[in-house]
């Protein structure tokens, strides 16, 4: 099964064991992480819907890409600069490719016995509250 994924603002064709490098990730080598944006998903021919498909990868390492030399120049000026950058990497393995897999469903919260007194103890006083400040207006008149 394949599925194209977005991230860092580009598009990967993935399937399971591939590795690939992408813009850099959080996390360290050896944590699992879970591409989230799948686009499209499928086997052969036979496309899936996208949303109910997960892509996990392994980080293989934190990397550095090839330099990129930036040179700047304006003729007749004596103007030249050159600069470099080496963009930061993610080097990434895929490891599955396939269903999200449900979370269990979680049960409802039963309200203690103990919280019920004292909800209805604080209701009382919110209500006594603006009582006396009705009764503080009308003695300021």
């Amino acid at each position: 099964m394949f599925a194209v994924v977005r991230t860092g603002g580009k598009q990967y064709r993935v399937a399971a064991g591939d590795k690939i490098a992408v813009e850099k990730l959080a996390g360290d080598a050896g944590e699992t992480i879970v591409l989230g944006d799948v686009l499209l998903a499928g086997e052969g021919a036979d496309m899936a819907d996208a949303s109910k498909i997960t892509v996990s990868a392994e980080i293989i390492a934190q990397a550095k890409s090839e330099k990129v030399i930036v040179f700047k120049k304006k003729r007749r000026h004596n103007y030249r600069r050159k600069n470099g950058h080496r963009q930061q990497l993610t080097l990434l393995r895929i490891t599955a490719v396939g269903e999200a897999k449900k979370a269990a469903p979680k049960k409802a919260a039963e309200p203690k016995a103990d919280a019920a007194p004292a909800a209805a103890e604080a209701a009382p006083a919110a209500k006594k509250a603006p009582a006396k400040k009705a009764a503080a207006k009308k003695a300021a008149e």
